[in-house]
């Protein structure tokens, strides 16, 4: 196979995987509620065939065109080939899908541009499964998932202890030829909707941390025992003019309880390795991946940026200084994180392995302060087109013999807008930011690479590891102040 088409992305999802959705076992292929999600994951293939000429690359080993987000990243060329595709990518949903197929796909590039993690031991046993699974991917352009967080219910206790130790996932038994793992794992966006269920270190464990949970590996998301439990669905089957994002873009979100679920050997990268497990995410996982998430994240915040303009134009008040200040702080926003990847990029390395990722220190400073400009990107937006995203008329109602030409009349904006521009606007607006979906997606910003505290925190703790800090001492002793 080949980069696939949406009719191939459909068509892999044609099996019997468990997922539940409120009290009902259901079909993602013939469940009204998922439609639209569908749709929009499998115009999602569609797209990197639009623009192929960014989104995909030629395979060196078969010579087929692969997603560029596969691509083994090993200088700085390979970096601005994934830099386009992953612009390209984002716009298919101006950044409003975080899961989409490049997310998991260039964490899995990465690690095997790290394979000598895996081998740090001499044992080349896992980075060849790891190897022979990534051309598993690359051939059948598969649609991954991850699930690494460990479902946490007492937040005063570790990870891996008293009740939380209980319910994490871990090997419970063992066969000559797989594992079988017990437990469960959070959280599965697009899980419902992708075919293979990737599961990997998602924080450092401490050294007496149970390594029957210290796990890595991947598998079918048909596999038997595996459940997958969806939250509400919050996608709509209504006309995409009215709901353009919600009638494409829930990508949903998914708790997984792993019910005695057998995993075979060759599927299984890490098993008990606190080394490897730990390595994997401390030596270059933040500075890959985030090539892809901060890419996200600038055309995100550049469509809020000119979404919210078009609003204040639409009532004439985007020169009025209150406005116009909100609108300069959210271009300052996409800004700010365009400058990011530029520096990352600038002072790419070699990470070890011939890994040529991005500088991280950039990436860890956006990841910290990114999701409050999320949710204040949708305050603005909110602000920006106040009660008008309440009174805005389907674009059906203009449609009607008797109610479009009053609409029309009396619904129209400013600077010459019709009635219908201005609704499609306003919508959109809402269907961004104060919709159901736009209400998961900020929540979403808020939490899907950690939340702001920890990682100010962390990023206070890797600071001071960096280099000595003297300044203050040394001020001090130029001033000869004792």
């Amino acid at each position: 196979m080949t980069a696939r088409t949406g009719e191939q992305f459909r068509a892999g999802l044609k099996d019997d995987r468990e997922v539940w959705l409120g009290d009902r076992r259901v079909d993602v292929l013939t469940e009204p509620a998922f439609a639209g999600s569908i749709g929009g994951m499998a115009g999602y293939f569609d797209w990197q065939h639009r623009y192929a000429e960014d989104c995909l690359v030629e395979d060196r080993e078969t010579g087929r065109p692969m997603s560029a987000s596969l691509i083994v990243p090993r200088n700085a060329e390979d970096l601005q080939r994934r830099h386009r595709a992953f612009d390209r990518f984002a716009r298919y949903s101006q950044g409003m899908l975080g899961r989409t197929p490049d997310y998991v796909n260039v964490t899995l590039a990465g690690f095997v541009a790290r394979s000598d993690i895996f081998e740090s031991k001499g044992d080349t046993t896992y980075s060849g499964r790891l190897k022979r699974f990534y051309r598993e991917v690359v051939e059948g352009d598969l649609s991954m998932t991850h699930c690494i967080i460990h479902p946490v219910v007492d937040k005063t206790l570790p990870d891996l202890k008293g009740i939380n130790g209980d319910l994490a996932l871990k090997v419970v038994r063992r066969t000559p030829d797989s594992i079988i793992v017990r437990g469960a794992k959070i959280l599965a966006t697009l899980g419902p909707f992708a075919e293979e269920m990737f599961v990997y270190p998602g924080a450092p464990q401490p050294p007496d941390a149970d390594p029957a949970a210290l796990l890595a590996f991947s598998i079918p998301m048909k596999t038997k025992g595996m459940i997958i439990l969806c939250r509400d669905h919050y996608g709509t089957n209504r006309d995409v003019g009215d709901h353009p994002f919600s009638s494409r873009f829930d990508e949903q979100d998914a708790f997984v309880i792993f019910d005695d679920v057998e995993i075979p050997n060759e599927r299984v990268f890490i098993d008990g390795d606190r080394d490897v497990y730990n390595g994997l995410m401390q030596h270059g996982w933040a500075a890959n991946i985030m090539q892809q998430t901060c890419i996200r994240a600038a055309v995100k915040l550049e469509f809020a940026y000119e979404l919210a303009t078009r609003m204040a134009q639409a009532t004439n008040a985007d020169k009025r200084p209150d406005t116009a200040a909100m609108l300069g702080e959210l271009w300052g926003y996409s800004c700010l994180t365009r400058a990011a990847v530029d520096s990352a990029e600038k002072d790419a390395r070699d990470w070890g392995n011939g890994a040529f990722f991005p500088n991280d220190r950039p990436f860890h400073a956006a990841r910290s302060i990114m999701p409050s400009w999320m949710v204040r990107a949708n305050d603005i937006l909110k602000t920006v087109g106040s009660h008008n995203l309440l009174a805005t008329p389907s674009l059906a109602a203009l449609d009607d013999p008797r109610l479009g030409p009053l609409i029309e009349t009396y619904m129209p904006g400013a600077n010459g807008m019709t009635a219908r521009e201005r609704a499609k606007l306003f919508r959109a607006a809402w269907d961004f930011a104060g919709s159901a979906l736009g209400g998961r997606v900020e929540l979403y910003e808020r939490f899907y690479l950690a939340s702001a505290p920890r990682n100010h925190a962390l990023d206070h703790m890797i600071s001071q590891a960096m280099r000595p800090w003297t300044q203050l001492p040394e001020m001090f002793e130029t001033l000869g102040v004792a």
